[in-house]
């Protein structure tokens, strides 16, 4: 044995190798505690004044989580799409994408809009019925000095307060007669699209009157001569929609409000959307197939975009119509009575769904009351956002309703009351009780009643085979004539969805309640808002474009004249032979 050594017993040798092997794993667990408590100061993520983490800049999240828990907020808006115009509800037509979306989210069944584009749109960005915003008279006309009142917050408004980037593309139509007006003025970063009810597809002219014609292409807050190559529109916006996604970051919460002009006549559609409807003869029902068939492919393109992108997995696509279809122009609302700008069933109920993985019941159908104001509330409380005490909505938040399939929170729904509409000739206080004058248009729905009194509009069913002629037949369709002296109807929608029985003789104290209802809305309504026209308004004065003309005299500008003749010009030279027809500026076209 060498000198010098520590020689120590067997038994204890083993005992201090234990010894020292537990000291190590001591070491390495407080070597751990103090470099995660190294990390922590100042060196991770982190807390920002709510005591929230906050994640360092150029921190990427990892695949399938979200820097916020604020969902994106995809609305996509149709124009003029009738209630039987998608194949979940039996159409010709065939909508692949909507039928796929909708069959995979929930349906909306019982879902209600306005009757006519301008209404629909003031209630979705507002939260308000159209007696509370002075709009409750037809639409914004091009030539009026009128637009959605400046002292109403917008949805848009409401959501940039909580963090949103808020963009819009496609139709306005809430007024644009001052620059206050203007969509990016009205809470949206960016806006690309029109400000009138319709318009030429290509050329992006419209006619209001003989010499009232114009450009109506905008980009932001300036005519978009540069952006604007001849494509067609639904193609155009959706070509927008991408570039929007693609530039964004998928980790800061988004706001997109797509509002196509299609299926709004003129009816056009590139040529190759006709092969698969050859078979339609009616010529307006083929191009109107023809222009939904491109649409639904849009939608398709819109929710590859934001899978692309990395949004579809925290986003919320919501699809709507602003209002029941017009037979004269294609549409059919079968079989639901009425059509578009009438309070019957076809003007009123609307195509519509919410698609998005994060529905809590997907693949359903919500038959609980759902209204276009009830959006308002909904997004703004989905956004994390706040909306003060002293505001009045008229909407609700149904989202749980949506998603969980809870009962609907809303029992009734003001569909109108337009004071200025043509009176009905038989109508009187004495056909209301003495409670209301039934010469006035209106129309109210509790629970399961709806009255409708005064003038409510063309009041034929369309069914299909009207559309098997050259041109919209009435000879085909359920015409009724309306009883002398009639100004009154009541109907159960739940067991007559379409308003075939009139009940207003049988259960006239359930009339007397409804047109209580009537009367307490009437007494919170506000002056209409439906100036007379202006005749500043002509493009022809504002250098060839529709757009803010209302200015102080002195800062008027000599109107420029050239640029917009020279465009309008080109495009009357350019051959489409793609374009289904259908005129470029014709005054007598539907508005809307």
């Amino acid at each position: 044995m060498a000198s010098g050594g520590c020689v120590w017993p067997p038994r204890a040798g083993v005992q201090l190798g234990r010894a020292l092997a537990m000291c190590a794993l001591v070491g390495l667990w407080l070597l751990g505690l103090l470099t995660r408590s190294y990390l922590s100061w100042g060196h991770g993520p982190e807390k920002g004044p709510e005591g929230a983490l906050r994640s360092q800049a150029g921190d990427t999240p990892a695949p399938g989580t979200h820097a916020s828990s604020q969902p994106h907020l995809i609305f996509i808006l149709a124009d003029d799409q009738g209630f039987r115009d998608v194949g979940y509800h039996g159409s010709e037509i065939r909508t692949p994408t909507l039928d796929r979306l909708a069959a995979e989210g929930v349906k909306l069944e019982n879902y209600y809009v306005q009757p006519i584009c301008t209404p629909s749109r003031s209630q979705f960005i507002t939260g308000k019925y159209q007696i509370h915003t002075g709009l409750q008279h037809s639409i914004i006309r091009p030539t009026q000095p009128n637009c959605l009142p400046l002292d109403n917050a917008t949805l848009p408004q409401k959501l940039k307060e909580v963090g949103y980037a808020t963009h819009m593309v496609g139709k306005w139509h809430l007024g644009f007669y001052r620059k206050e007006c203007m969509p990016t003025r009205r809470g949206f970063d960016t806006f690309f699209g029109s400000l009138l009810g319709s318009g030429d597809y290509y050329t992006h002219y419209k006619c209001d009157s003989p010499g009232v014609c114009g450009y109506d292409l905008y980009e932001n807050d300036r005519a978009a001569w540069d952006h604007d190559s001849g494509t067609y529109s639904t193609q155009m916006y959706t070509q927008r929609v991408q570039g929007i996604l693609a530039a964004h970051d998928p980790r800061k919460p988004l706001f997109l409000y797509i509002a196509y002009q299609a299926v709004h006549s003129p009816l056009q559609a590139p040529g190759r959307y006709f092969e698969q409807y050859r078979s339609i003869v009616n010529t307006s029902r083929r191009r109107y197939a023809a222009m939904l068939s491109c649409l639904d492919e849009a939608v398709r393109n819109v929710t590859q975009a934001l899978k692309a992108h990395g949004f579809y997995d925290n986003s919320i696509i919501i699809y709507s119509s602003d209002n029941g279809g017009q037979p004269a122009a294609g549409g059919s609302n079968w079989p639901l009575r009425g059509s578009k700008g009438t309070y019957w069933e076809g003007g009123v109920r609307a195509v519509g769904f919410v698609h998005s993985p994060l529905l809590k019941n997907r693949g359903t159908v919500c038959k609980e009351l759902v209204h276009i104001t009830d959006w308002y509330p909904t997004l703004v409380s989905l956004a994390e956002g706040h909306i003060d005490e002293d505001v009045h909505l008229d909407g609700y938040d149904v989202w749980e309703t949506i998603s969980e399939g809870l009962r609907s929170p809303r029992v009734d729904i003001l569909h109108n009351i337009d004071p200025i509409y043509t009176k009905a000739k038989n109508g009187s206080w004495a056909a209301g009780y003495g409670i209301w004058n039934t010469a006035i248009q209106s129309a109210i729905r509790v629970r399961h009643w709806k009255l409708l009194t005064g003038n409510p509009g063309y009041s034929d069913w369309v069914p299909p085979q009207a559309f098997s002629n050259l041109g919209p037949s009435r000879w085909h369709s359920e015409r009724v004539t309306l009883s002398t002296g009639k100004s009154v109807w009541l109907f159960n929608i739940t067991a007559d969805p379409y308003e075939r029985v009139d009940l207003s003789g049988r259960y006239p104290g359930v009339v007397r309640q409804l047109l209580r209802r009537l009367s307490q809305f009437n007494r919170t309504a506000v002056p209409v808002r439906y100036p007379p026209r202006d005749p500043r308004s002509n493009p022809r004065l504002n250098g060839g474009v529709w757009g803010p003309w209302y200015k102080e005299e002195s800062k008027q500008q000599p109107p420029r004249r050239d640029k917009a003749a020279r465009k309008q010009k080109k495009g009357r030279r350019k051959q489409r032979p793609q374009d289904a027809g259908g005129p470029r500026c014709r005054s007598g076209a539907p508005r809307g």
